[in-house]
């Protein structure tokens, strides 16, 4: 007898659909799985075949035979096991054919009839939705997280068991439900870290603030204890709020990597993604046998913090450069090419030598040579990539003792939501939505300066040595600052502060 019943694959952050066929001949009594399948996938028919036992049905000595299609995309992972289960028990005739009718199964079963946890329901239910299935058949564990997505049935169960009462019509389950409105009544929590926290460093939270209202990549150099790190943990407080659908871009992500639990369903918070500077390229960018979102995925919509940047494997770190300019990752394997997105704030943090304390030489005793090798690890062409330079500073005692009160992290989000949305209306009709992603073509158009901001630019291009990456990217930052300011034209102030942040190349990396 054939059966069929439906799962799905992950490929990069999308689910594409499976039809798992079963067919039950008479013959030697042999369990084959067939359509390119990863080795957890074969190791399924161990896996089911005692599960099915345990769970209470027996089954007669057939030759069953599994096919999974489409056959030329390969199947990774262990949730393909209940599917698999259901269209035996279907062949075998515990459960009629039209009760599998738009539904889609999830899961992987243990050897006692239990249903496990799998990564990426919720991408798999989302593309199950735009396939015209109605109801998703997942473990508990993953049911809220597959909730997320509105207009599909999505019902969590613990045991096969339980499923063949319920496809049977013999029991009866409410699908699971989340109330999304309270679900993102998000209030920025008063005991959080915030940005009043931090004493001085005031040119580095302007900095930090033009950096939030475009999305430039910002590197802050400084002694240790300057508080670089303390400032880039406190980032995400001035972002603006996730919105549902790029809470649910970011939460796909996760699900596919793992790390959604049944509690947090959706990611409701800008991500802040700080990896040790051992990282290696495949983490950080993504990748693996099975491939899978590396950090600057994880951080997408939010902010990847380097920190000891210069510490970081040289080779790791010139990996970013074509995703800080395209927003997103490309793998290719043999058995297909992966595009995760990765539209993410870089922020860095280096000490301006080995012992930090450079060019200070009452506390720094490194040779020149000695600064320029530290320095020299962070190569021009990354360099252009980061759109604003800031000096932090060491902070005073006196700073520390007045403990003057310093703007909150809501003061700063205000003015940073304001020149967000100015960037808004003006690209309303562009594909992009914030300053940092305008192209050499668009800037002309966006970014027009009068003929005095020309000769000021100009006399700052030759004196700085700068390239045309570096040109295009003064414009942008000034831009975001003439947001700030609320004005319509590029000014000389807002220009010759944009230049202000690209002094630093001068000043630690001159030959």
């Amino acid at each position: 007898m054939f059966s069929k019943a439906f799962s799905a694959a992950v490929s990069g952050i999308d689910g594409i659909i499976v039809s798992v066929e079963a067919d039950v001949s008479d013959g030697l009594p042999v369990f084959d799985l067939v359509g390119y399948l990863g080795s957890e996938v074969r190791e399924a028919r161990e896996r089911v075949r005692i599960s099915l036992k345990n769970s209470g049905f027996r089954l007669p000595p057939k030759r069953i035979t599994i096919n999974l299609s489409p056959a030329d995309i390969r199947k990774e992972g262990t949730a393909f096991d209940l599917p698999i289960a259901i269209s035996i028990l279907t062949a075998f005739g515990y459960i009629p054919q039209e009760n599998l009718e738009k539904t889609l199964f999830i899961g992987e079963v243990s050897l006692n009839g239990a249903i496990n946890k799998v990564n990426g329901v919720l991408p798999i239910v989302y593309s199950a939705l735009k396939q015209g299935f109605t109801r998703c058949i997942v473990p508990e564990c993953n049911a809220r997280e597959g909730a997320v997505v509105q207009g599909m049935e999505v019902y969590g169960f613990d045991t096969l068991q339980a499923v063949v009462q319920f496809l049977n019509n013999e029991s009866y389950k409410e699908p699971t439900y989340l109330n999304m409105e309270e679900l993102f009544k998000l209030e920025f929590n008063l005991e959080e870290i915030d940005f009043s926290d931090v004493t001085g460093q005031d040119a580095a939270k302007r900095a930090i603030e033009i950096a939030a209202s475009g999305m430039h990549n910002l590197l802050m150099v400084g002694p240790p204890g300057s508080g670089k790190t303390m400032l880039a943990k406190r980032i995400p407080t001035i972002m603006p709020e996730l919105s549902f659908e790029e809470s649910l871009e970011i939460s796909k992500i996760y699900s596919v990597s793992g790390l959604l639990n049944n509690k947090d369903s959706l990611i409701l918070k800008r991500p802040f993604r700080s990896p040790h500077h051992t990282i290696t390229s495949a983490a950080l960018t993504g990748g693996g046998r099975i491939p899978m979102p590396g950090e600057i995925s994880l951080a997408h919509l939010g902010v990847l913090f380097l920190d000891e940047f210069p510490e970081f494997n040289r080779n790791t770190i010139e990996i970013l450069r074509q995703p800080l300019e395209e927003n997103e990752v490309t793998i290719a394997r043999l058995q297909g090419t992966y595009r995760y997105p990765a539209d993410f704030m870089m922020v860095a943090a280096m000490n301006p030598c080995s012992c930090g304390h450079y060019p200070d030489r009452n506390k720094c005793n490194c040779s020149i040579n000695q600064v320029k090798r530290y320095l020299g690890k962070i190569s021009r062409p990354l360099l252009d990539r980061i759109d604003l330079c800031i000096e932090c500073l060491q902070v005073d005692y006196k700073d520390l003792e007045i403990r003057k009160r310093s703007e909150t992290s809501a003061d700063i989000r205000n003015r940073v939501m304001m020149a967000r949305d100015i960037q808004s209306s003006r690209y309303k009709n562009e594909s992009f939505y914030f300053n940092s992603q305008l192209t050499p073509k668009t800037i002309g158009e966006y970014c027009k300066l009068g003929k005095e901001e020309h000769k000021i630019l100009e006399v700052a291009f030759n004196k700085m040595n700068l390239s045309a990456r570096a040109y295009h990217r003064i414009l942008k930052v000034a831009r975001t600052i003439a947001d700030l300011d609320n004005s319509d034209n590029i000014l000389k102030k807002h220009l010759s502060e944009a230049i202000c942040y690209r002094s630093l190349d001068k000043k630690y990396w001159e030959e």
